[in-house]
Protein backbone atom coordinates (compact mmCIF):
# COMPACT_ATOMS: atom_id res chain seq x y z
CA UNK A 1 0.00 0.00 0.00
CA UNK A 2 2.72 2.57 1.09
CA UNK A 3 4.53 1.49 -2.51
CA UNK A 4 1.69 2.13 -4.12
CA UNK A 5 0.59 5.68 -2.76
CA UNK A 6 4.13 6.58 -3.13
CA UNK A 7 3.80 5.60 -6.88
CA UNK A 8 0.45 7.35 -6.77
CA UNK A 9 2.38 10.80 -5.59
CA UNK A 10 5.44 10.39 -7.79
CA UNK A 11 2.58 10.40 -10.62
CA UNK A 12 0.84 13.54 -9.90
CA UNK A 13 1.33 16.99 -11.00
CA UNK A 14 3.02 18.10 -7.85
CA UNK A 15 5.09 14.80 -7.78
CA UNK A 16 6.08 15.19 -11.52
CA UNK A 17 7.39 19.33 -10.83
CA UNK A 18 9.29 17.58 -7.31
CA UNK A 19 11.10 14.37 -8.20
CA UNK A 20 13.19 16.52 -10.98
CA UNK A 21 13.83 19.07 -8.48
CA UNK A 22 15.04 16.93 -5.58
CA UNK A 23 17.10 15.03 -7.96
CA UNK A 24 19.15 18.12 -9.19
CA UNK A 25 19.85 19.21 -5.67
CA UNK A 26 21.28 16.46 -4.69
CA UNK A 27 23.25 15.97 -7.90
CA UNK A 28 24.22 19.47 -7.63
CA UNK A 29 25.23 19.31 -3.78
CA UNK A 30 22.63 21.91 -2.68
CA UNK A 31 19.62 22.28 -0.01
CA UNK A 32 16.14 21.91 -1.62
CA UNK A 33 14.20 25.35 -1.78
CA UNK A 34 11.09 24.65 0.62
CA UNK A 35 9.29 27.02 -1.24
CA UNK A 36 9.72 24.58 -4.45
CA UNK A 37 9.46 21.47 -2.77
CA UNK A 38 5.40 20.87 -3.24
CA UNK A 39 6.81 21.92 -6.94
CA UNK A 40 6.28 25.29 -8.72
CA UNK A 41 2.79 26.16 -8.27
CA UNK A 42 1.18 27.78 -11.42
CA UNK A 43 2.84 29.74 -14.45
CA UNK A 44 4.84 32.62 -12.04
CA UNK A 45 7.78 30.94 -10.14
CA UNK A 46 8.89 34.10 -7.85
CA UNK A 47 11.86 33.19 -5.86
CA UNK A 48 13.98 36.99 -5.78
CA UNK A 49 15.61 37.79 -2.46
CA UNK A 50 16.29 33.90 -1.74
CA UNK A 51 19.85 33.94 -1.93
CA UNK A 52 19.76 30.98 -4.57
CA UNK A 53 23.48 31.47 -5.12
CA UNK A 54 25.56 29.96 -8.45
CA UNK A 55 24.97 25.96 -7.12
CA UNK A 56 21.38 26.62 -6.35
CA UNK A 57 21.03 27.67 -10.00
CA UNK A 58 22.04 25.22 -11.41
CA UNK A 59 19.86 22.80 -9.74
CA UNK A 60 16.77 24.75 -10.70
CA UNK A 61 17.72 25.14 -14.41
CA UNK A 62 18.54 21.41 -13.92
CA UNK A 63 14.65 20.97 -12.66
CA UNK A 64 13.42 23.66 -15.49
CA UNK A 65 15.16 22.10 -18.66
CA UNK A 66 11.85 20.06 -19.51
CA UNK A 67 9.62 21.92 -17.25
CA UNK A 68 6.24 23.62 -19.44
CA UNK A 69 3.77 25.04 -16.55
CA UNK A 70 5.79 27.97 -15.82
CA UNK A 71 5.62 30.85 -17.95
CA UNK A 72 7.44 33.58 -15.76
CA UNK A 73 10.64 33.50 -13.79
CA UNK A 74 11.88 35.71 -11.15
CA UNK A 75 15.30 35.45 -9.98
CA UNK A 76 16.08 38.91 -9.15
CA UNK A 77 18.94 39.35 -6.25
CA UNK A 78 20.32 36.29 -5.70
CA UNK A 79 23.80 36.71 -6.08
CA UNK A 80 23.25 34.48 -8.78
CA UNK A 81 27.08 35.87 -10.73
CA UNK A 82 28.45 34.56 -13.99
CA UNK A 83 28.28 30.95 -13.45
CA UNK A 84 24.71 30.96 -12.15
CA UNK A 85 23.48 33.09 -15.20
CA UNK A 86 24.96 30.73 -17.24
CA UNK A 87 23.19 27.64 -15.74
CA UNK A 88 19.50 29.48 -16.18
CA UNK A 89 20.81 30.62 -20.04
CA UNK A 90 21.70 26.90 -20.55
CA UNK A 91 17.96 26.34 -19.57
CA UNK A 92 16.27 28.86 -21.67
CA UNK A 93 17.90 27.23 -24.94
CA UNK A 94 16.21 23.78 -24.23
CA UNK A 95 12.81 25.55 -22.10
CA UNK A 96 10.44 26.51 -24.90
CA UNK A 97 7.61 27.68 -22.34
CA UNK A 98 9.23 30.33 -20.29
CA UNK A 99 8.86 33.81 -21.88
CA UNK A 100 9.43 36.85 -18.93
CA UNK A 101 12.59 36.38 -16.91
CA UNK A 102 13.98 38.76 -14.37
CA UNK A 103 17.53 38.27 -13.77
CA UNK A 104 18.17 41.87 -12.15
CA UNK A 105 21.05 42.58 -9.27
CA UNK A 106 22.28 38.71 -9.52
CA UNK A 107 26.45 40.40 -10.18
CA UNK A 108 26.65 38.64 -13.18
CA UNK A 109 29.39 40.43 -14.94
CA UNK A 110 31.23 39.82 -18.77
CA UNK A 111 30.65 35.92 -17.95
CA UNK A 112 26.56 36.45 -17.41
CA UNK A 113 26.16 39.11 -20.30
CA UNK A 114 28.44 36.24 -22.64
CA UNK A 115 25.86 33.26 -21.79
CA UNK A 116 22.88 35.63 -21.81
CA UNK A 117 23.86 37.01 -25.50
CA UNK A 118 24.63 33.19 -26.52
CA UNK A 119 21.11 32.33 -25.34
CA UNK A 120 19.32 34.98 -27.30
CA UNK A 121 20.13 34.28 -30.29
CA UNK A 122 18.90 30.51 -29.66
CA UNK A 123 16.05 31.67 -27.64
CA UNK A 124 12.92 32.24 -29.69
CA UNK A 125 10.44 31.82 -26.50
CA UNK A 126 11.58 34.71 -24.03
CA UNK A 127 9.60 38.28 -24.42
CA UNK A 128 10.19 40.09 -21.55
CA UNK A 129 13.56 39.99 -20.11
CA UNK A 130 14.83 42.06 -17.27
CA UNK A 131 18.93 42.65 -16.70
CA UNK A 132 19.12 45.74 -14.65
CA UNK A 133 22.05 45.81 -11.97
CA UNK A 134 24.12 43.66 -12.87
CA UNK A 135 27.71 45.35 -13.16
CA UNK A 136 27.81 45.14 -17.10
CA UNK A 137 30.23 47.10 -18.62
CA UNK A 138 31.24 48.53 -21.89
CA UNK A 139 32.90 44.82 -22.34
CA UNK A 140 29.81 43.00 -21.91
CA UNK A 141 27.97 45.68 -24.28
CA UNK A 142 29.39 44.28 -27.07
CA UNK A 143 28.28 41.01 -26.05
CA UNK A 144 24.49 42.18 -25.60
CA UNK A 145 24.65 44.29 -28.83
CA UNK A 146 25.14 40.98 -30.91
CA UNK A 147 22.32 39.48 -28.81
CA UNK A 148 19.85 42.59 -29.81
CA UNK A 149 20.77 42.41 -33.38
CA UNK A 150 20.01 38.89 -34.32
CA UNK A 151 17.02 37.85 -31.49
CA UNK A 152 13.65 39.47 -33.16
CA UNK A 153 11.77 38.03 -29.84
CA UNK A 154 12.27 40.23 -26.98
CA UNK A 155 10.16 43.22 -27.06
CA UNK A 156 10.60 44.22 -23.35
CA UNK A 157 14.40 44.73 -22.36
CA UNK A 158 15.73 46.42 -18.96
CA UNK A 159 19.68 47.44 -18.82
CA UNK A 160 19.29 49.68 -16.41
CA UNK A 161 21.50 50.60 -13.23
CA UNK A 162 24.79 49.16 -14.92
CA UNK A 163 28.17 50.77 -15.90
CA UNK A 164 27.53 51.29 -19.68
CA UNK A 165 30.11 54.13 -21.32
CA UNK A 166 30.33 55.80 -24.44
CA UNK A 167 31.93 52.75 -25.84
CA UNK A 168 28.74 50.53 -24.79
CA UNK A 169 26.56 53.71 -26.41
CA UNK A 170 28.46 52.87 -29.94
CA UNK A 171 27.52 49.34 -29.71
CA UNK A 172 24.17 49.02 -28.40
CA UNK A 173 23.20 52.34 -30.55
CA UNK A 174 24.23 50.67 -33.69
CA UNK A 175 22.62 47.14 -32.65
CA UNK A 176 19.20 49.08 -31.76
CA UNK A 177 19.15 50.38 -35.72
CA UNK A 178 19.41 46.77 -36.75
CA UNK A 179 16.81 45.67 -34.15
CA UNK A 180 13.08 44.38 -35.46
CA UNK A 181 11.82 43.47 -31.87
CA UNK A 182 12.31 45.40 -29.29
CA UNK A 183 9.20 47.65 -28.35
CA UNK A 184 10.40 48.87 -24.87
CA UNK A 185 13.86 49.69 -23.56
CA UNK A 186 15.20 51.01 -20.70
CA UNK A 187 19.00 51.90 -20.09
CA UNK A 188 18.64 54.56 -16.93
CA UNK A 189 21.34 55.25 -14.46
CA UNK A 190 23.83 54.36 -16.85
CA UNK A 191 27.23 56.20 -17.57
CA UNK A 192 25.96 57.06 -21.15
CA UNK A 193 27.30 60.75 -22.32
CA UNK A 194 28.91 62.58 -25.29
CA UNK A 195 29.63 60.26 -28.26
CA UNK A 196 27.91 57.20 -26.43
CA UNK A 197 25.11 59.30 -25.77
CA UNK A 198 24.43 60.58 -29.36
CA UNK A 199 25.24 57.12 -31.06
CA UNK A 200 22.63 55.76 -29.13
CA UNK A 201 19.86 58.50 -29.94
CA UNK A 202 21.21 58.11 -33.82
CA UNK A 203 19.86 54.21 -33.35
CA UNK A 204 16.78 54.90 -31.95
CA UNK A 205 16.21 57.50 -35.24
CA UNK A 206 17.02 54.54 -37.16
CA UNK A 207 14.60 51.87 -35.09
CA UNK A 208 11.44 51.00 -36.54
CA UNK A 209 9.62 49.35 -33.68
CA UNK A 210 10.83 51.14 -30.84
CA UNK A 211 7.72 52.45 -28.73
CA UNK A 212 9.29 53.14 -25.32
CA UNK A 213 12.72 54.25 -24.52
CA UNK A 214 14.10 55.59 -20.80
CA UNK A 215 17.37 56.64 -20.62
CA UNK A 216 17.22 58.76 -17.79
CA UNK A 217 19.51 59.98 -15.56
CA UNK A 218 22.91 59.22 -17.95
CA UNK A 219 24.63 62.12 -18.86
CA UNK A 220 22.92 62.78 -22.31
CA UNK A 221 23.91 66.77 -22.32
CA UNK A 222 23.33 69.02 -24.96
CA UNK A 223 24.74 67.03 -27.80
CA UNK A 224 22.68 63.81 -26.69
CA UNK A 225 19.49 65.83 -26.24
CA UNK A 226 20.41 67.43 -29.91
CA UNK A 227 20.74 63.73 -31.40
CA UNK A 228 17.57 62.78 -30.00
CA UNK A 229 16.03 65.91 -31.64
CA UNK A 230 17.44 64.71 -35.16
CA UNK A 231 15.89 61.13 -33.54
CA UNK A 232 12.87 62.69 -33.28
CA UNK A 233 12.32 64.00 -36.77
CA UNK A 234 13.15 60.78 -38.51
CA UNK A 235 11.12 58.56 -36.11
CA UNK A 236 7.20 57.80 -36.28
CA UNK A 237 7.04 55.23 -33.81
CA UNK A 238 8.27 56.10 -30.45
CA UNK A 239 5.93 56.90 -27.83
CA UNK A 240 7.37 57.41 -24.60
CA UNK A 241 10.50 59.27 -23.56
CA UNK A 242 12.38 59.77 -20.78
CA UNK A 243 15.41 61.66 -20.50
CA UNK A 244 15.13 63.37 -17.16
CA UNK A 245 18.45 64.23 -15.26
CA UNK A 246 20.48 64.41 -18.01
CA UNK A 247 22.32 67.44 -17.68
CA UNK A 248 20.18 68.65 -20.36
CA UNK A 249 20.58 72.59 -20.47
CA UNK A 250 18.85 75.65 -22.58
CA UNK A 251 20.56 74.75 -25.18
CA UNK A 252 19.69 70.84 -25.52
CA UNK A 253 16.33 71.72 -24.76
CA UNK A 254 15.94 73.95 -27.53
CA UNK A 255 17.62 71.53 -30.06
CA UNK A 256 15.45 68.67 -28.43
CA UNK A 257 12.79 70.94 -29.45
CA UNK A 258 13.31 71.27 -33.41
CA UNK A 259 12.41 67.42 -33.25
CA UNK A 260 8.89 68.32 -31.39
CA UNK A 261 8.20 70.35 -34.26
CA UNK A 262 7.94 67.22 -36.78
CA UNK A 263 7.05 64.41 -34.77
CA UNK A 264 3.75 63.31 -34.87
CA UNK A 265 3.62 60.02 -32.79
CA UNK A 266 5.38 61.15 -29.37
CA UNK A 267 2.84 60.47 -26.26
CA UNK A 268 4.84 61.33 -23.53
CA UNK A 269 7.93 63.19 -22.66
CA UNK A 270 9.85 63.31 -19.44
CA UNK A 271 12.25 66.11 -19.09
CA UNK A 272 12.55 66.80 -14.99
CA UNK A 273 15.80 67.22 -13.15
CA UNK A 274 17.26 69.35 -16.35
CA UNK A 275 19.06 72.45 -16.18
CA UNK A 276 16.65 74.24 -19.23
CA UNK A 277 15.08 76.92 -17.81
CA UNK A 278 12.77 78.80 -18.06
CA UNK A 279 13.81 79.71 -21.78
CA UNK A 280 14.27 75.63 -22.41
CA UNK A 281 10.97 74.97 -21.19
CA UNK A 282 9.24 77.68 -23.21
CA UNK A 283 11.41 76.17 -26.42
CA UNK A 284 9.36 72.80 -25.81
CA UNK A 285 6.15 74.28 -25.53
CA UNK A 286 6.68 76.70 -28.54
CA UNK A 287 7.88 73.46 -30.67
CA UNK A 288 3.99 71.60 -30.02
CA UNK A 289 2.59 74.95 -30.56
CA UNK A 290 3.78 75.28 -33.94
CA UNK A 291 3.16 71.64 -34.63
CA UNK A 292 -0.38 71.30 -35.62
CA UNK A 293 -0.39 66.77 -35.29
CA UNK A 294 1.37 66.57 -32.36
CA UNK A 295 0.03 63.80 -30.29
CA UNK A 296 1.92 64.58 -27.22
CA UNK A 297 -0.44 63.83 -24.15
CA UNK A 298 1.77 64.08 -20.85
CA UNK A 299 4.68 66.80 -20.78
CA UNK A 300 6.98 66.78 -17.39
CA UNK A 301 8.77 70.10 -17.29
CA UNK A 302 11.65 70.45 -14.51
CA UNK A 303 10.71 72.15 -10.67
CA UNK A 304 11.82 75.30 -11.28
CA UNK A 305 10.06 78.69 -10.61
CA UNK A 306 8.32 79.87 -13.83
CA UNK A 307 8.53 83.57 -15.39
CA UNK A 308 5.23 85.32 -16.92
CA UNK A 309 6.61 84.31 -20.27
CA UNK A 310 6.55 80.85 -19.47
CA UNK A 311 3.25 80.93 -17.42
CA UNK A 312 1.60 82.27 -20.87
CA UNK A 313 3.11 80.00 -22.69
CA UNK A 314 1.65 77.42 -20.79
CA UNK A 315 -2.25 78.62 -20.58
CA UNK A 316 -1.50 79.23 -24.71
CA UNK A 317 -0.53 75.93 -25.10
CA UNK A 318 -3.47 74.06 -22.88
CA UNK A 319 -6.17 76.32 -24.98
CA UNK A 320 -4.66 74.99 -28.00
CA UNK A 321 -3.97 71.15 -26.63
CA UNK A 322 -6.75 70.77 -24.36
CA UNK A 323 -6.17 66.79 -23.42
CA UNK A 324 -1.93 67.77 -23.13
CA UNK A 325 -1.48 67.17 -19.13
CA UNK A 326 1.86 69.61 -18.84
CA UNK A 327 3.13 68.81 -15.12
CA UNK A 328 6.10 69.99 -13.33
CA UNK A 329 8.54 67.77 -11.26
CA UNK A 330 6.46 64.97 -12.54
CA UNK A 331 3.81 65.52 -10.40
CA UNK A 332 0.69 63.05 -10.49
CA UNK A 333 -1.39 65.83 -9.80
CA UNK A 334 -3.16 67.64 -12.21
CA UNK A 335 -5.30 70.52 -12.92
CA UNK A 336 -5.79 72.55 -16.00
CA UNK A 337 -7.44 75.87 -14.59
CA UNK A 338 -5.91 79.15 -13.28
CA UNK A 339 -1.96 78.84 -14.19
CA UNK A 340 -1.77 82.42 -14.32
CA UNK A 341 -3.70 83.76 -11.45
CA UNK A 342 -1.09 81.67 -9.19
CA UNK A 343 2.01 81.52 -11.27
CA UNK A 344 2.61 84.71 -11.09
CA UNK A 345 2.66 85.39 -7.08
CA UNK A 346 5.79 85.09 -5.45
CA UNK A 347 6.63 81.35 -5.15
CA UNK A 348 6.77 79.23 -2.71
CA UNK A 349 8.58 76.19 -3.55
CA UNK A 350 5.37 74.37 -4.77
CA UNK A 351 3.61 72.30 -7.43
CA UNK A 352 2.41 74.40 -10.68
CA UNK A 353 -1.31 75.33 -9.92
CA UNK A 354 -2.25 73.19 -13.17
CA UNK A 355 0.17 70.04 -11.60
CA UNK A 356 -1.71 70.32 -7.75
Amino acid sequence: MAEAGSRAACSSPAGRERGPYLAACRACGVCPASCLLPGPRGPALLLRHRGVGPRGAKALALSLMANTSVVSLDLADNWLLGEGAAAIAEMLKENHSISAVDLSDNKMGIEGAKAISAMLLENTTVVVLRLSGNEFDDHAAKYLADAITANSKVEVLDLSYNKFGHKAGEALGAAIAENIGLKELKISWNHLHSEGAVALAKGVGANVFLKVLDVSYNGFGNSGAAALGEALRANNVLEELNVSNNRISVEGALRLAVGLRENKTLKILRMIRNPMQNEGCCGLLKALQANSGTGMEILDLPDIAWSKELAELCEAVQTLLPNLLLRRGGSTRLQRKSLLAVELRPQPKVLAPWAS
